[in-house]
């Protein structure tokens, strides 16, 4: 169960990200989170990692579809997309991606200071820096590098949500990518999880039995954020 608001108001927002395969349910979990928390009193901010941080977003997206024919549009059951951009793998995309992900890696950091600056409890991301992360050539031992300096200046979320799904199902939902690149990516999630530690992976689950995962966590970290809210207002009045 989630906490109620009452002190909860008063600490530094938490954080939370999502981060997963296209067509994992990150939408569907985040939006129901939010209307959890909003049950408890507690106000969010939903962020989108592309639209609200990713730096030169519309002229990334305008090269890829020039330079490699990448279909515009979000894919569906009915309407699949044929989607080339991260999928891409040429060695000079590779560093420029490392120069790029380092520059939405400082953004970060100022869009999320401004975030916490304002009314909302909870900070959420739609998609991380983790996700870009998860693209990179992890086998390699200077993106591992890059992988933790960037981890070491990001803020990091309170709970960081990896959203597990089986690629066949994933695709499904959403027809972007192709199946082996779903695979490759789901393999980096799981690599990226084990340099960054701390993620919360939630397995391939029905809807209802993943969104108590979801909220089983957010409340463990509520516990958390509260107990430290509570143990810094003792030591202020006992000052």
């Amino acid at each position: 169960m989630l906490h109620n608001a009452s002190s909860i108001r008063h600490g530094k927002p938490l954080l939370v990200s999502f981060s997963g395969l296209d067509g994992s349910g990150k939408s569907t979990q985040i939006e129901n989170l939010r209307h959890v928390l909003h049950g408890r009193g507690l106000a969010t901010k939903r962020l989108a990692f592309w639209d609200d941080v990713v730096v030169l977003s519309r002229y990334r997206e305008s090269f890829v579809h020039r330079v490699y024919g990448s279909e515009r549009g979000i894919g569906a059951p009915d309407r699949p997309v044929n989607r080339r951009d991260k999928n891409v793998r040429k060695w000079y995309l590779s560093a420029i991606r490392h120069a790029l992900y380092f520059l939405d890696a400082v953004h970060l950091v100022i869009v999320v200071r401004r975030a916490r600056s304002g009314d909302a409890a909870v900070v959420i991301l739609d998609r991380y820096i983790y996700d870009e992360l998860a693209n990179l050539p992890l086998s390699n031992s200077l993106s591992r590098i890059f992988v933790r300096l960037v981890a070491a200046f990001v803020p990091r979320p309170d709970v960081a949500y990896l959203l597990d799904a089986d690629p066949e199902v994933a695709r499904a939902r959403k027809p972007e990518y192709p199946i082996d690149f779903l695979h490759e990516c789901r393999s980096s999630y799981f690599a990226l999880a084990g340099i960054l530690g701390g993620m919360t992976t939630i397995p391939p689950l029905p809807l209802s039995d993943a969104q108590s995962e979801v909220e089983n966590a957010m409340s463990r970290a509520l516990a958390r954020w509260q107990s430290g809210i509570q143990a810094n207002l003792d030591t202020a009045s006992a000052s």
